[in-house]
This record gives structure tokens, sequence and C-alpha cells, in this order.
């Protein structure tokens, strides 16, 4: 089998682990996952948000490049839950944008992802998982993470048209998106048979099958 680079992106809720925890199990790739109990920044990032936000900001571009270039060194396929491109493209800027990332440090920071990046071997497909806002608030609300307590819907709403900006000039590989508000591919395993289909036809550059 072709090894394969797979990464999942997606606004908050929207079902990104979920996902790649169950296609990973489904066809034996190795998962890969974003750093949230292991992170020493999200603390203090929660805290105070303008002194911080740099110093997370760089911490993920580092652990997400680690994520990309192990699998570049094993001969398995792997799937990541986020992508090195949203930290830089959606919330770098929604933090610039709000205030909390200063000019001098938004554009440090984009300077050393663009190093970074360059020296990155591009994913074989990008998985862009998409839901109505309400959806994933209420998705937030019934998972109650603390993290996640002062997510508003107006913060989700400008994520969103971050991805819509980000995905129109996108080229580095084939793009599936899945609308996954009416999916449940957790407790259904005909969906997830067919969202396995939709990628392996991803892949093989076929016509996507349509969801019914």
């Amino acid at each position: 089998m072709t090894k394969r680079l797979i990464v999942v992106a997606g606004n908050i809720g929207t079902g990104k682990t979920s996902l790649t925890e169950r296609i990973g199990a489904r066809l034996g790739w190795k998962t890969a996952f974003e750093s949230v109990s292991d992170n020493p920044y999200l603390p203090d990032f929660y805290r105070d948000m303008k002194t911080w936000s740099f110093h997370l900001q760089v911490f993920f571009l580092g652990h997400r490049s680690d994520q990309y270039l192990e699998p570049a060194h094993e001969p398995v396929s792997a799937i990541l839950d986020r992508s090195i491109y949203e930290d830089a493209f959606i919330f770098a800027r929604a933090l610039h944008h709000m205030g909390n990332l200063t000019e001098r440090d938004y554009q440090a920071y984009r300077k050393l992802y663009e190093l970074v990046v360059k020296n990155l071997p591009a994913p074989d497909l990008l998985i862009y998982l998409r839901a109505p806002i309400d959806i994933l608030m209420k998705r937030i609300h019934e998972r109650a993470r603390n993290i996640e307590t002062g997510i508003s819907a107006e913060y989700l709403t400008l994520l969103d048209s971050y991805y819509d900006a980000w995905l129109q000039n996108f080229d580095l590989c084939p793009v599936l998106t899945i609308q996954t508000d009416d999916l449940d591919f957790v407790n259904k395993p005909h969906t997830l048979d067919i969202i396995v289909e939709r990628i392996n036809n991803k892949l093989s550059g076929k016509e996507e099958v349509v969801f019914k």
C-alpha cells in the first residue's frame, strides 16, 4: 500500500479528533493529535492571552513540525488531527485580529512559520470538516472542556471566515470537504465506511462518492 500523509482540518467541534482516531484504527494508520494536556503554555495563555500568544504559537509550530517530520522517516501512513497551516492562517491570524498578538510578534511568527513549512513534506490529502456554528456550539457545550468555556459563536464565525479564505488559495494537495453536522461516524460504522471510500477515491483521483 502506498504510504500516505493525511491531515484533518476544521473549526473547533467539527469532529477532527474522533475522525482521526477512527480512520487510523480502520486503516491501520499512525495517528497524531494536538498537544493539549502536555502543552506548557496553555494555562498561562488562557490567563493572559496578550502576554502568551506568541509563545503558544511558537510551541505549536515546533510541535506540529515534529508531527510532520516523524512520518517522513517511517514506512507507515499517518493521519494528523490538525494541520500546521491552520496555526498560521486561522489561529495566529485570529489572535492578531483580536489584539492578542502584536503586529511585530505576528510578523516574526509568520516569518518563522514560512521557514519551517518550506522544509516540510506536503500532505497527500487535506480532509476539511465543516458544520454550522450552532452545531459547533452545542458540541462544545456537551463535551464541557474547561479550556473551551470562553468560546463564543462570534469567535467560531470569525474562524469559519478565515477557513474559507485560506482554502480558496490552498493548493498543496487535494482537499476533501465533509459536512459533519448530520454524520455519526462514531456510532454508525456504515457512515465511516462511506468516509473511507471518499478518502480512497480522492487519493486515487476518482470522482467523489456523494452522501445520500
